[in-house]
This record gives structure tokens, C-alpha cells and sequence, in this order.
């Protein structure tokens, strides 16, 4: 039998620990267009863990995208969280299958605040968006921030030797103390996880809207980093790095009204989070540095 569709290639990449999962994609798929009455409407798209494929209900016309992805603790909680949350704030589920994680969603525009001009304008649209998101408590049955905490401060002390740079290990080992000292108020609202300009999409019905969520229970001091080394290049090129670091992460306090301190405090944690993420991992793929954009991150911040 001819598949419905071809997987799109980098998936073989970023997914390359689920293989047998991409090669069912498309019976997967087809199963999911025959139970939620749909057709395809156009060539599959892809994120960096999910299928997604644009399709019409045929019941009533209404244009939609099917998103297909590995069932993972992260995205268990995907649609649970996008329905806590005003749809004028995000993307609408339509329809989902909590057991494969599979979510049939409204259809938004391709642009995102990545494509916004004037990098400024973006923080704040992200930042009142935010603001919004994080006020709604946590919905019972989400991953809890303490829970990851926990984790992360179990795996430091093998993983933080495997830095290359002494002066590294010891700051990451600061990071965890302050960890430990964090988690002990560690907040219970609606977390977004990856907030970042290409997860705010524009739709017709409102100038623009959150997508894929990893939604966990928490403090948000721990969203703001993803704003921070995303569009990367807009901070380097005003030509004082530090001083432009500082600036949007002040525009994202001053819109949300986090407490500075805590927001300092839970960023280095993240950014700890993702040391210890590249620190894992098989031997010829992990790095033995702090990523050098986050590095920098924590300067401008703790100077």
C-alpha cells in the first residue's frame, strides 16, 4: 500500500531515538483522518519532534492541522494545558487523543514573531502574552516544576565534571545551590516551557497566538530565558550585547511583573538545565561547555 505522505526528512534527525514511531507516521496518521472525519489539504510540515499535517474537516469545511509526535512526558500535557488557557491567547484544540498526545488544532498563519521587524516589539508582544499565560494556575495532572528540579539536582553532580572548563563547573554548581534553594517556593501557574518568538504564530482571529506548550506547574521566573537567546542576532547587533540582554530582559519584567530576583535566580537554573541536557547523552554527542550564548546570558545578568 502507497503511503499517504513522505515523513519529512530532518525528523529522521531530531527523532533519531524513534525510528519505528516515524516509520508508523503515516497508518498513524491515516487512523486519526478516518476517526476525526478529515482529508489532507497540503504537504506535511514538520517541528523538531512532531508531524503536522494541514487537513479539512469534512463534517464542515473548517481548516485545521493534525499534529502527530512521540507520546513523552513533555508533551503528554500538551492539550491540557493549551484548554486551560483563553483561546485568546492560543492556538484552539479542536479535538486530541491523550493517550498518543495527538492534537487536532485550529490552522494559523505561517509567521511568527521571528518575522517581526523590530525585535523590541516582539519582547513585548511575547511578554504581554506571557504575562496572560502565567497568571492561570496550573490545572491538576501537569509535570511540577519541583519534580524537575529534583531530577536536574540528582544528575548534576556526575554530569557537571564532564565540563572541559573548571570555572564552568563551579558556576554551574552555584546554579545548583541556588536550584535547591528555589525549588523550595516553586510556584503552581500554568507554564508555557518554551516560549519563544517562533511559538507565537499570527491568525486571522487574533493578531497572534501561542502554540506547542510543554505545559508544566511553577514559577514564571522559570519562562523568560527562551525570550533571552532567541533572535539572538538582534542583541549583537546593537553592538553592546550586555547592555541589549539587560534592556529586553527588563522590557519582560516590567510587562509581567516577576520578581526580579527570583527571575535572575530561576534563569540560571534554566540555563543549568540546559548544561546538564548537553552534558548527556552518548559521549561523541554531548558538549563539555555551557552554550556560549547562555554564558553570556548569565553575565549580563549577574554582573
Amino acid at each position: 500500500m502507497t503511503a499517504l505522505f513522505e515523513v519529512p526528512a530532518p525528523l529522521f534527525k531530531t527523532l533519531s531515538d524513534q525510528l519505528p514511531w516515524l516509520a508508523a507516521v503515516p497508518a498513524l496518521a491515516a487512523e486519526y483522518l478516518d476517526r476525526w472525519q478529515l482529508r489532507l489539504d497540503g504537504k506535511p510540515l514538520h517541528g523538531m519532534a512532531s508531524v503536522v499535517l494541514p487537513v479539512v474537516r469534512a463534517a464542515d469545511g473548517t481548516r485545521a492541522m493534525l499534529k502527530l509526535q512521540p507520546f513523552t512526558d513533555e508533551n503528554k500535557g500538551e492539550a491540557l494545558g493549551l484548554k486551560a488557557w483563553s483561546t485568546d491567547d492560543v492556538v484552539e484544540v479542536l479535538d486530541d487523543d491523550p493517550a498518543t498526545a495527538t492534537i487536532l488544532l485550529e490552522r494559523l498563519e505561517s509567521r511568527s514573531l521571528d518575522d517581526l521587524p523590530d525585535d523590541t516589539e516582539a519582547t513585548k508582544i511575547l511578554a504581554e502574552l506571557l504575562a496572560r499565560l502565567s497568571a492561570v494556575p496550573a490545572p491538576p495532572g501537569l509535570r511540577r516544576l519541583e519534580d524537575i528540579v529534583t531530577e536536574m539536582l540528582t544528575g548534576a553532580p556526575e554530569l557537571i565534571p564532564r565540563l572541559a572548563d573548571p570555572d564552568q563547573q563551579s558556576l554551574l554548581r552555584r546554579y545548583a545551590a541556588q536550584a535547591a534553594e528555589l525549588m523550595q517556593e516553586p510556584g503552581d501557574r500554568l507554564l508555557h516551557w518554551d516560549l519563544h518568538y517562533e511559538n507565537v504564530l499570527a491568525a486571522q482571529r487574533k493578531p497572534w497566538l501561542v502554540i506547542d506548550p510543554k505545559p508544566l506547574a511553577g514559577d514564571p521566573g522559570f519562562e523568560l530565558l527562551p525570550a533571552l537567546h532567541n533572535r539572538w542576532d538582534d542583541l549583537v547587533a546593537t553592538g553592546e550585547l550586555h547592555r541589549a540582554i539587560r534592556r529586553r530582559f527588563d522590557l519582560l519584567l516590567d510587562v509581567t511583573g516577576i520578581d526580579r530576583e527570583r527571575a535572575v535566580g530561576w534563569t540560571m537554573v534554566r540555563i543549568l538545565q540546559n548544561a546538564l541536557w548537553d552534558l548527556d547523552g552518548p559521549e561523541d554527542e554531548r558538549e563539555d561547555e555551557i552554550d556560549p550564548h547562555q554564558l553570556e546570558i548569565a553575565r549580563a545578568l549577574t554582573r
